[in-house]
């Protein structure tokens, strides 16, 4: 691991100039990759405990869903995007989606989730989360124009908002729970492989727009 942290001194020329992917730059996207490893197994493992143990997992999966949160927050405080207003709002919103996730923890009598299940209306102060990920499939697919997160733009609120709106019968929101699950692992895995540069993106940008602002 610590080989793979080392900058190889490739020099990469960006829109205002040369650069280097130095080895802060390196942590910076393993911890990125990291979050979202460590978010997709939670998901998939909440999921399978899910289906396997049905109410008896509720206490497990509360604990699943505040590694999933955790996983989150490390990517979004990791992860590369010219647009700092939206990088700030993204986090902002994982935050608001946190501290909801705890209000609703503490101030019902059902555990975490099944009070989600439950009240779909509490996705109004833990949902946030969510619109957080959304953005990150939704800067993935911009960026690197990865199918799975093409369809994760579009399958996560499906799901969510159906949910919230009762729109949505209880096999397909199963299905789309289960789609969700094996294209976030898949988009998991790429990630693992994809060189570290690109995560990056063009860091003289990052530096011209430091120096504006």
């Amino acid at each position: 691991m610590l080989q793979f942290l080392e900058p190889t001194g490739e020099i990469y020329e960006g829109q205002f100039g040369s650069f280097t992917v130095d080895r802060s730059d390196r942590l910076s996207v393993v911890v990125y990759r990291g979050g979202i490893v460590l978010s997709a197994v939670a998901l998939v493992s909440g999921t399978l405990l899910w289906f396997l143990l049905g109410t008896a997992s509720l206490t497990l999966l509360g604990l699943l869903y505040g590694l999933f949160c955790l996983g989150l927050g490390l990517s979004l405080f990791t992860i590369h995007i010219y647009l700092k207003p939206l990088h700030r709002a993204l986090q902002l919103c994982w935050g608001i989606g946190c501290l909801g996730s705890v209000w609703v923890a503490t101030h019902s009598s059902t555990p975490f989730l099944q009070s989600l299940y439950d009240r779909p209306e509490a996705l109004l102060l833990s949902g946030w989360v969510f619109v957080a990920l959304t953005g990150i499939f939704f800067k993935e697919a911009f960026c690197f124009n990865r199918w799975e997160t093409k369809f994760l733009t579009f399958l996560l609120p499906l799901l969510l908002g159906g949910h919230w709106l009762n729109l949505l019968p209880a096999p397909l929101e199963g299905g789309l729970l289960g789609a969700w699950c094996m294209l976030m692992l898949i988009f998991a895995l790429r990630k693992l492989i994809q060189p570290i540069p690109p995560d990056l993106g063009d860091k003289s940008v990052f530096e011209y727009l430091a120096q504006q602002s």
